[in-house]
């Protein structure tokens, strides 16, 4: 039945009461109720035919018409247990310096951070990842020599950590840019170019460092060639390779959205730039490829960084490492934008912290390094 007939059958039988042959009213209250009720489940039944085209399974509103309805159509419903908080601990056990470019998070030193986490903690954080700052006037080298330093920012932090919070899962970035006069990902040629060999040897012996000193987990972040085997190697030639999980930056994509980072990590290459080393941003089938072999190295837990640019890259993850855990880095640009959207009226700040992580975790990941982890502590309590 089309529309327009359907409005013309209802005018119809809204004309009047209903009559006998000689056109008298019919008054028994039985006859009109019948009319009345016919006519009704008339509409209703003409009506809906209107509505769903004769097909049922296009109704779909009703699945998820109440909060709790709604969020029973989430894949994955964002929990505490999913988020990593990153930490930049200096060198200065006193500092506490706000980051301009990154808001509302500060790098702090060891004094600092109990203070800091301990609400937190009380909260439901239950991981962080751990970034060293070293401070202090020509602490650098071309080796990066403060990374594994046990008197460093990384390892005593580790330490204090696992004494103060015993429950607390603790994720140490391993790389030397934050550590190298240089600020690149490794050690250098004579050309400034990488030396992966060089750097590979390093950068495994800073993971197992980390590890030695109580990390429950190394996340090697260089996108050097082969760190996954060489890490795992010397995990288990320390007969510790059973208790240490090792979260790969397996397809880590060079780009602008590291600014607000590399300000607070004060890891900016004095020179150049990653993009020999980090994946290009078009670069799909190289991240499918470096997801793979990092599986096939022996990674416990493949991520993808950036997030939100990279979903489809989270996707493909999720389908190569089926069986493994994926986490993904909402990092400090994409975190900086959501604030300048929300300060600029754009969007409401929580609306759209959850709304991107909400298609984080769609994308597949399961795991999610979130500089907003404070304020969903809160919000998901809420």
């Amino acid at each position: 039945m089309s529309f327009s007939t359907l409005v013309s059958d209802l005018a119809f039988r809204d004309r009047g009461p209903p009559t006998d042959l000689n056109g008298s009213a019919i008054s028994k209250p039985s006859a009109i109720s019948r009319n009345v009720s016919y006519a009704r489940s008339t509409t209703s039944t003409n009506a809906t035919s209107v509505s769903i085209s004769g097909d049922i399974s296009s109704q779909l509103h009703g699945g998820y018409s109440h909060p709790l309805s709604r969020a029973w159509q989430a894949d994955r419903q964002l929990t505490k247990s999913m988020l990593i908080y990153p930490l930049f601990i200096s060198d200065s056990p006193d500092e506490e310096t706000l980051i301009p470019s990154l808001p509302n998070q500060h790098r702090r030193g060891l004094n600092k951070l109990i203070p800091h986490l301990a609400p937190l903690v009380r909260k439901g954080l239950r991981s962080v990842i751990l970034f060293g700052v070293p401070t202090a006037p020509n602490t650098k080298d071309a080796l990066g020599t403060p990374a594994d330093d046990p008197d460093g920012p990384v390892i005593q932090t580790i330490r204090l950590l696992r004494s103060k919070f015993p429950s607390l899962f603790i994720v140490t970035d391993v790389c030397l840019c934050e550590y190298t006069s240089h600020g690149h990902c490794g050690i250098l040629r004579d050309d400034g170019s990488l030396n992966n060999a060089l750097s590979v040897d390093r950068i495994s012996d800073v993971a197992l460092a980390y590890a030695q000193a109580g990390a429950h987990c190394v996340a090697p972040s260089d996108m050097n060639d082969g760190r996954i085997k060489a890490i795992k190697l010397k995990l288990i030639e320390a007969g510790i390779a059973h208790q240490i999980v090792v979260m790969s930056y397996s397809a880590k994509f060079s780009g602008c959205l590291y600014g607000p980072f590399r300000d607070a990590a004060g890891s900016c290459p004095s020179f150049g730039d990653r993009k020999c080393y980090q994946l290009p941003p078009g670069g799909r089938g190289l991240a499918r490829r470096a997801i793979a072999r990092d599986i096939q190295e022996g990674a416990d837990i493949i991520m993808v960084k950036p997030a939100s640019s990279y979903l489809d890259i989270i996707s493909d993850a999720k389908e190569i490492g089926r069986d493994l855990p994926v986490a993904a880095y909402q990092v400090s640009g994409e975190f900086a934008m959501i604030h300048a959207g929300a300060k600029a009226g754009v969007f409401d700040l929580k609306t759209m912290a959850f709304e991107s992580t909400e298609g984080i975790l769609r994308a597949g990941a399961t795991i999610v390094v979130s500089y907003f982890t404070p304020d969903f502590l809160d919000w998901l309590e809420n």
